[in-house]
């Protein structure tokens, strides 16, 4: 799908606030309320916009030590994989996981309330699992820059 300039300035105008009506995106872009309202469905029919959600501080629900784990395979092999893979989506804790190229196979960025809740964890999804190497965690201290906003040049 080619963005024109309307689009890319609509997406621009979502990041910042999902929760903005066509009304409201409209005028800051420029465009009619029915062209605007258009275009923005559209961008989420053709998953530019791939979901709209709420950001949530993870300290105020109960979870307030994050980790980025750095998990390294035994086998590379597509099922193996591919059942990494979906118990990684299956793992509510987890809110990123990332599949990259270099020294791991895997890095994730996970919630916890407690260490106690990651000793669980990492006893249930790493060393339950024949299929994990070995894995490092991260415990971050600060989240120095923290969001999901796609730079769009408007």
């Amino acid at each position: 799908m080619e963005l024109d300039d309307f689009d890319l300035q609509i997406l621009q105008s979502l990041q910042e606030d999902n929760q903005r009506t066509s009304q409201d995106v409209a005028q800051r872009v420029n465009l009619s309320p029915v062209s605007c309202l258009r275009r923005m469905k559209r961008l989420r029919e053709a998953k530019v916009v791939t979901a709209d959600v709420s950001v949530v501080d993870p300290a105020a629900v109960g979870r307030g030590i994050m980790m980025v784990v750095l998990v390294s395979l035994e086998s590379e092999r597509a099922d193996k994989l591919d059942l990494f893979k979906r118990a990684m989506q299956g793992a509510p804790e987890i809110m990123q996981c990332l599949s990259v190229t270099g020294e791991v196979d895997f890095v994730l960025t996970l919630t916890m309330a407690d260490m106690a809740e990651y000793e669980v964890f990492a006893q249930r999804h790493f060393w339950g699992n024949p299929n994990v190497k070995r894995f490092s965690t991260l415990v971050v201290m600060n989240r120095v820059k923290n969001g999901l906003t796609v730079p769009v040049p408007v």
